[in-house]
């Protein structure tokens, strides 16, 4: 069991997002393992062994807190410094254009080659670069694409949309028979008419599908969504050139 100033510790530990990774997970198994969920579920939810998920909780079973730290590691001490780790994870963290660097983002061996190139290092390799950033789940090969508003009435022309999306118009609330529809349009899709017909999956197998095909044409895909209901409403049609098409013949 739990008190409750523990699972405050537990649950503030795996929200911080600040926090090393390891210490997030450690913390997220122990408070499945309170509410009662067994270590092969904790394991396929948090993407672990078994025998992790039982090492973590049994050591805080035993030592609370205390066990929930790394034990001191026999061995040869580490080659890089704090410093060292703490200056490549920045750099991980830049931006490669704001140094002149020729690339839309690093990875873990382009990380160190301008350690290298820094001077940080005389020798280090992506894989050592890589495990250190996985502890704080640094990811710099990654990206997620936004546009940044640059319409300065931006705010006041989306605030019309927000409140008409929380059935609000003009400062009064929308009537019951007034409706808010957003649609869109998905134009020239390819009809395809495959050659043999697709075989479902089967016991060892996945579904097959002939990679010939025949032209059948393009369809426009048109869908609209009822916000206040949430209802989505489509229907496909033929393009104009297909209608036209379809006429000269």
């Amino acid at each position: 069991m739990l008190t409750q100033s523990e699972k405050e510790k537990l649950e503030s530990l795996a929200r911080k997002y600040t926090s090393a990774y390891y210490r997030v997970i450690r913390a997220k198994i122990v408070l499945m393992a309170a509410h009662g969920i067994d270590n092969d579920e904790i394991g396929r939810r948090l993407n672990l062994p078994r025998q992790i998920v039982s090492k973590w909780r049994e050591r805080f079973f035993e030592r609370r807190f205390e066990g929930l730290e790394d034990e001191p590691r026999k061995g040869r001490p580490p080659v890089f410094s704090p410093r060292v780790v703490v200056e490549i994870k920045a750099l991980a963290c830049e931006l490669p254009y704001e140094n002149d660097i020729p690339l839309s983002r690093f990875s873990t061996n382009e990380v160190a080659r301008e350690a290298i190139k820094r001077g940080i290092v005389a020798k280090i390799s992506g894989a050592t670069i890589w495990r250190w950033l996985n502890e704080d789940a640094i990811k710099p090969q990654q990206h997620r694409s936004w546009i940044f508003p640059r319409d300065p009435g931006f705010q006041e022309k989306a605030g019309r949309v927000l409140d008409l999306y929380h059935g609000i118009w003009g400062g009064q609330p929308l009537e019951s028979d007034e409706y808010v529809i957003c649609a869109d349009e998905k134009s020239s899709i390819q009809a395809r008419l495959r050659i043999h017909a697709t075989e479902p999956p089967r016991s060892g197998e996945c579904m097959r599908v002939e990679h010939e095909y025949e032209r059948c044409g393009a369809l426009s895909y048109l869908a609209a969504w009822d916000v206040k209901r949430a209802k989505v409403f489509g229907r496909c049609e033929l393009l104009k050139q297909e209608l036209n098409l379809l006429a000269v013949l």
